[in-house]
């Protein structure tokens, strides 16, 4: 399976990120991409306070889905399209997963809230698998995936071979340090937290970040032994295409579980 981790500009609309993404998804599909994951709450875009987010209705989210849905199927690749989501219980994080033709396959929704999100989305309570072209894998939404290693543990256990994970770290305008070097020491700490989860469960792991001026973390594919395989460049928007082997996946680490050792667990 041939991978793509996108690093989009920060949407300035909806429009404009529905621009962006079919721009990357046309780059990944030109490298026969199979699969491309999109940064968190990518439409209409991370409430961060530097940046002026389009409201998001029922009515304009579905529209850009069905968007999604018609690129998706023009460049026979598919999406991981996290979006704000309205329900009956409130508005989610979430992130849609599209077929090569289009299809809406389902959903996976941020379970784990920061503290920060408690008055903007509400949790989600499920979790789910995914399958494209025989290849099963799990979505974890930013915080949970960094903070709870647990729901990349039951993707994991559940047979993923590899767990996206959308997420939003950075800024455009403001930075205490300008990252160098992927992985060093004095970075924050979200690229060691991408190995760990790669590494104790023995699958790949894709994070997905925007490409934003200063960011705190790269977008990253991490292989089954904690190697970094490729990341985007600091700063840099765009997508990148790597191919993984699902053998290599195997769960082995996550499977050794042993959640009876752990009352009440």
């Amino acid at each position: 399976m041939k991978v793509a981790v996108a690093s989009p500009p920060f949407p300035k609309s909806i429009e404009d990120g529905l621009t962006n993404l079919e721009q990357l998804v046309k780059k990944a599909a030109a490298q026969q991409a199979d699969i491309i994951c999109f940064p968190e709450s990518y439409i209409p875009g991370y409430p961060l306070e530097e940046f002026d987010i389009e409201v998001a209705s029922p009515e304009n989210m579905q529209a850009a889905l069905d968007k999604a849905g018609r690129i998706a199927s023009e460049n026979n690749i598919a999406i991981i399209l996290p979006m704000d989501w309205h329900s009956s219980k409130g508005k989610f994080n979430l992130a849609h997963v599209i077929s090569k033709s289009g299809e809406i396959l389902g959903y996976q929704t941020k379970n784990q809230l920061d503290p920060s999100e408690d008055k903007i989305w509400v949790p989600g309570t499920e979790r789910s698998i995914f399958e494209i072209d025989g290849v099963k894998f799990g979505i974890t939404i930013c915080h949970e995936g960094f903070r709870y290693p647990e729901s990349v543990r039951w993707a994991a256990r559940n047979d993923a071979k590899i767990v996206f994970h959308p997420h939003c770290s950075g800024s455009d305008s403001n930075v205490d340090e300008e990252l160098t070097e992927w992985g060093n020491k004095n970075n924050p700490y979200y690229e060691k937290a991408m190995m760990m989860r790669a590494l104790e469960n023995t699958i790949y792991f894709a994070s997905s970040n925007y490409g934003m001026r200063y960011p705190e973390s790269a977008s990253s594919l991490i292989g089954p032994d904690g190697t970094c395989i490729a990341y985007q460049p600091y700063g840099e928007p765009g997508v990148f295409v790597e191919e993984i082997n699902p053998e290599l996946a195997t769960g082995l680490l996550a499977r050794r579980f042993k959640p009876e050792l752990y009352g009440g667990y």
